[in-house]
């Protein structure tokens, strides 16, 4: 990247750039300041307060309706029960599809190591 020489001011121009900042500031001091109400008026005007519970849209277990048990396997039935679930299952995680691969993990390829075989029971165990 080529450096872009910096134009020098004129020492008039100086004067001129203090004196337009000075105007600046004192405008923007005479500018009035949105007043804030005093904390200690009691007779202050503050806005109200709104309160919604946390709990204004729970909906308890015994809220819905019961189903009977015919509506509920003929709405699995029609959704197509398991079968549906076994193909969700089989696909791909959307996520892990979209990360790279880490360069520290082996090949497709290569076998993945065996863990050691564990011992059997409480055999190291002495009584």
């Amino acid at each position: 990247m080529v450096p872009i020489p910096m134009r020098r001011r004129s020492p008039c121009a100086l004067p001129s750039l203090l004196l337009t900042l000075l105007l600046a500031a004192q405008v923007h001091a005479q500018s009035p300041a949105p007043t804030r109400p005093d904390p200690l008026d009691p007779r202050a005007h503050v806005p109200s307060v709104r309160y919604e519970s946390s709990f204004a849209q729970f909906r308890r277990i015994g809220d819905d309706k019961p189903v009977a048990w015919r509506e509920a396997n003929d709405a699995v039935a029609r959704i197509g029960g398991w079968r549906v679930y076994a193909r969700e299952a089989q696909q791909p995680d959307p996520t892990a599809a979209e990360k790279p691969a880490a360069p520290s993990q082996a090949p497709a390829s290569t076998p993945a190591l065996a863990a050691p075989p564990m011992p059997a029971g409480h055999s190291g165990h002495k009584h």
